[in-house]
């Protein structure tokens, strides 16, 4: 493959496989988030621990949607910063998770370690996930900066 070749797929928008799956993300955030809020909603007298989850839970299920919405919209070469972005939204959605498992069991005076497995699991895949997504992007850049003469780096 040419220099010009590789540089014309680097600047090419998104495909419209990866625009379709980013819609499906979208909706999907939220149709969780107004499942969770409706839920919310038409139960009364929650606990307050659940009242917090169910709000971590919608305010996650948007986020989703709001990358959803970024994604399909842009309308230049993202070079992976949309994996870039799902991997922090990952770790931050991990973070929450993790200080709500924390709090709650702690609350309880119980510790699982069932529980403990699954948040270092989840945090371990965030993490890697994330690295991967930094190090795809970084690769994008460089090679970008030699095909373009050494400009371009976002």
């Amino acid at each position: 493959m040419t220099p010009e070749e590789v540089l014309a797929r680097l600047e090419a928008p998104l495909s419209l496989r990866k625009r379709i799956g980013y819609l499906v993300l979208a909706l999907a955030g939220l149709t969780g988030s107004a499942l969770i809020g409706l839920l919310w909603a038409t139960e009364p007298g929650l606990p307050p621990r659940t009242k917090v989850a169910f709000a971590v839970l919608v305010t996650i299920g948007l986020c989703w949607a709001a990358f959803g919405g970024w994604a399909v919209t842009r309308r230049m070469p993202l070079l992976a910063r949309d994996r870039v972005v799902a991997g922090w939204l990952g770790v931050g959605a991990w973070l929450a998770f993790t200080l709500g498992a924390l709090i709650i069991t702690t609350l309880r005076h119980k510790l699982e370690p069932s529980l403990l497995g699954i948040v270092l699991a989840l945090g371990v895949l965030a993490a890697v996930n994330l690295r991967a997504a930094r190090r795809a992007r970084a690769a994008l850049l460089r090679r970008k900066a030699e095909l373009t003469g050494g400009g371009g780096v976002q």
